[in-house]
């Protein structure tokens, strides 16, 4: 490159504050085949208005549910590092934008001196040294580098893309925190609900035996009846320790994604309760809704404006950089004298470097950043196909769930009555203790089916909500 060439560069640059790099336009199109078609290819129905972003779970009307998600969005830490990533990146910016603006440094100085008796060495009667001399000193200094190609303009363009997607980082971390709280408070009252059944059926149970064992005193009933019954009985009661073990998980569980120590929230969700309800219709957004409400989508692309912008950042290491540096001094004896004119010194440098042989090191840096960026787009892709898939699956197996639970409650009542019907019979002696057996064992596990069922179906509510990235605030 020619100085005529040189000279020309760094004047257009100060004339047109040109900016080296790729401009941004915008994420790449991805799955345009499901956005056009406007649906998810297995969602049984699909809506216009995607649902709130925030809160969703309060459709369950849970107060307690309700208050140990308020808890774990204040109080978890897995929020409170996100936030703090959030601060991170966001000083990130402010440091970036102060570099664009001027530096300005101020020192004062006081010097007091005594010049040295030099008789010693000269031989001559000098008079002693001189008397002490006080000298005062005031200096400013300003230097500033004239962002000539915009590597400065895109270092702030691509802090300011990272802090947008640490903030939605930190709303996808409240997405994932809702989702898991919602599904271990189902697992912790499902447990309860099948460990409150497994109680009332050995209870149950209990009585059968009692009356067996007297009708086998009478000789009414053999020792085979009465073993098939205490068996039943045994093996009912074995299923409440695996039962207490987990519903200490889910207490302990729930008390770390809440913020607090395991067994501290044992007294206050420890007494069973019934499972949320589900509502009647959940309001399902269309694909492009999705894209627009998933933070982990909005994050990806915000990453991705930051690898195209820091192309720009290493691109204007190519080209000269233009330097002001400026120094204004006063120096006095006293110090009422220091501000005067004439004892000031100024000084105005402007500075241009340029780095024309650096071996490719600059273009390493550029290879890298856009390396970085066509990762940082494939990135992107996966993330977005990967919510549509989270998406797809959530909604066809909710619509398939509903189904289910309404198969199970038929099957729960039509064994309900058939175990009536045959515990009457037995009662009367026209049915043997093995009838009873099994009318009972289809009874206790239809009601635990069906007890499982609803909760599998709450938890693919919340998956749901998790897959469309619902519960984040602002």
């Amino acid at each position: 490159m020619t100085h005529r060439t040189l000279i020309s560069a760094v004047v257009l640059g100060l004339l047109a504050g040109c900016t080296v790099g790729p401009d941004y336009h915008g994420a790449p199109s991805v799955a345009a085949k499901t956005l056009a078609a406007g649906r998810l290819p297995h969602a049984d129905t699909q809506a216009g208005a995607p649902p709130a972003a925030a809160d969703w779970w309060r459709g369950l009307n849970d107060p307690q549910l309700d208050a140990l998600v308020e808890a774990a969005l204040k109080d978890s830490p897995d929020i409170q590092s996100a936030l703090a990533r959030l601060r991170q990146s966001r000083a990130g910016l402010s440091g970036q934008q102060a570099d664009a603006r001027p530096k300005l440094s101020a020192n004062a100085t006081s010097l007091r001196m005594r010049s040295p008796d030099l008789s010693a060495l000269t031989g001559e009667d000098s008079g002693g040294g001189r008397g002490p001399v006080q000298f005062y000193l005031a200096d400013f200094d300003a230097s500033w580098e004239v962002d000539l190609f915009g590597g400065t303009r895109r270092a702030i363009e691509a802090a300011s893309a990272s802090a947008d997607a640490s903030q939605a980082d930190l709303a996808d971390a409240q997405v994932q925190l809702a989702a898991e709280v919602v599904q271990a408070y189902v697992d912790l009252r499902d447990r309860q609900a099948r460990l409150a059944l497994v109680d009332a059926t050995a209870q149950l149970e209990a009585q059968v035996l009692d009356l067996t064992q007297q009708r086998r005193a009478r000789g009414v009933a053999s020792q085979l009846q009465l073993e098939q019954v205490t068996t039943q009985l045994q093996t009912t009661q074995a299923q409440r320790l695996p039962l207490q073990a987990q519903i200490i998980e889910s207490l302990d569980q729930l008390a770390v994604l809440c913020g607090q120590e395991p067994g501290e929230l044992d007294a206050r969700l420890g007494q069973p309760a019934d499972l949320p309800s589900v509502p009647a219709s959940v309001p399902l957004a269309d694909p492009a809704a999705l894209l627009k409400a998933r933070p982990d989508i909005r994050a990806a692309e915000r990453q991705l404006a930051s690898s195209n912008a820091q192309i720009g950042e290493k691109k204007a290491d190519w080209f000269p950089k233009l330097s002001l540096m400026g120094d204004l001094g006063f120096s006095a004896a006293e110090p009422s004298h220091l501000l005067r004119k004439d004892n000031g010194t100024w000084l105005l440098v402007p500075r241009l470097t340029w780095n024309a042989l650096d071996f490719g090191r600059v273009a390493a840096s550029v290879d890298s950043a856009e390396a970085g960026r066509d990762e940082a787009q494939a990135h992107y892709r996966s993330v977005v196909l990967g919510a549509l898939r989270d998406a797809d699956t959530a909604l066809a197996r909710y619509g398939h769930q509903r189904q289910n639970v309404v198969l199970l409650r038929d099957i729960e009542a039509s064994s309900g009555r058939a175990a009536s019907l045959t515990r009457e019979r037995y009662d009367a002696g026209t049915a043997s203790t093995l009838d009873w057996l099994d009318a009972e064992r289809t009874r206790f596990d239809a009601e635990q089916n069906r007890i499982s069922g609803d909760a599998l179906l709450l938890k693919d509510f919340a998956a749901l909500h998790k897959a469309l990235g619902l519960g984040w605030r602002t």
